[in-house]
């Protein structure tokens, strides 16, 4: 964990020399990578959410590629056409940009549910399949999608079965006024990103994706995790629950989120902290509720208050 631990603090100290004021963001965005976890963007332009997913790719050394989303944008666009090669007069597979590391789909909801649908299969099985052959991408692979919350003209609402594919959904915000001065001061004479170094690389970054998996969970917070999913599908307000894959993906992420914050075990805040990023986005309000005003954050909230946390100190270590 030593070394875990200081890697962690390279990338997240790296990371926050471009992105300012936002440090929960900055390691719920480290634990979804380090928990090999697709992460939603949602937010507002201009509040670097492109700019945190690029500094995150530069300071891990893997590959960054940026996908603009629109109408007109095809599936082959995102993953790669055959295209005929006269001198061996067969057709070659030409690999799209869907094959990096890192891939931010900036604007999501802007292309159309087929071009969407083109990610399903990344997303899920980390492959592409084409012409009848499968191919494998290149480790680490997590996809940032960002969209926009307010604007809904022109776009393409992403359906359940795809929202459910991301780990997390984040939200930037607004920064503070004096980080917004300090920003000001830093891009003056050219972007902060242009000055980011790599501080490890993709290899390392896999070798602590399979750490990650080796934090232990002890049985009462196993059973938390499964009573607070379960307490979303029994919820009046809700006429879609959360799936037993948000089970897993709350599980996942807090053993990446404990290994961020330096622990080999996770304790119930992490959980806590993980509830809203990790559920909010897979839960479905019913008409009723909508009517009422009722938002998923408050329901969820009050879920997260009602159910029991259980008692245990420092007895979450493994023994």
């Amino acid at each position: 964990m030593g070394e875990f631990r200081d890697v962690v603090k390279s990338i997240i100290a790296n990371i926050e020399q471009v992105v300012l004021d936002k440090a929960a963001v900055v390691r719920m965005a480290v634990a979804s990578l380090l928990a090999d976890g697709h992460v939603l963007m949602e937010d507002v332009p201009g509040v670097a959410k492109t700019v945190l997913v690029k500094a995150l790719a530069i300071s891990t050394g893997c590959a960054f590629v940026r996908i603009q989303c629109t109408p007109d944008l095809l599936p082959s666009d995102i993953s790669g056409v055959s295209v005929y090669n006269q001198k061996t007069q067969e057709f070659e597979f030409r690999q799209g940009p869907i094959f990096s590391q890192i891939v931010v789909a900036d604007e999501i909801n802007r292309a159309t549910p087929r071009t969407q649908s083109a990610l399903l299969e990344a997303m899920a099985e980390h492959q592409v399949s084409a012409d009848g052959k499968t191919y494998k991408l290149k480790a680490p692979f997590l996809v940032f999608a960002t969209q926009n919350p307010v604007e809904h003209e022109g776009t393409f609402p992403l359906p359940e079965a795809q929202l459910d594919r991301f780990m997390m959904r984040l939200s930037m915000g607004y920064p503070s006024n004096a980080a917004e001065a300090v920003l000001l001061e830093r891009s003056r004479l050219a972007h902060p990103l242009d000055a980011l170094h790599p501080v490890t690389d993709a290899a390392t970054v896999v070798r602590m994706q399979m750490g990650v998996r080796e934090v232990f969970v002890h049985e009462k917070i196993k059973e938390y995790i499964i009573r607070l999913v379960s307490r979303t599908r029994d919820c009046v307000h809700f006429s879609l629950g959360a799936s037993p894959r948000a089970t897993m993906a709350l599980f996942r992420a807090a053993q990446s989120y404990a290994a961020v914050q330096g622990r080999g075990y996770v304790i119930p805040d992490d959980i806590k902290a993980l509830a809203h990023p990790v559920l909010e986005h897979r839960l479905i309000l019913n008409p009723e509720s909508r009517l009422r005003r009722v938002t998923t954050y408050s329901v969820l909230r009050d879920i997260v208050a009602e159910v029991p946390v259980p008692a245990g100190g420092n007895g979450f270590k493994q023994s």
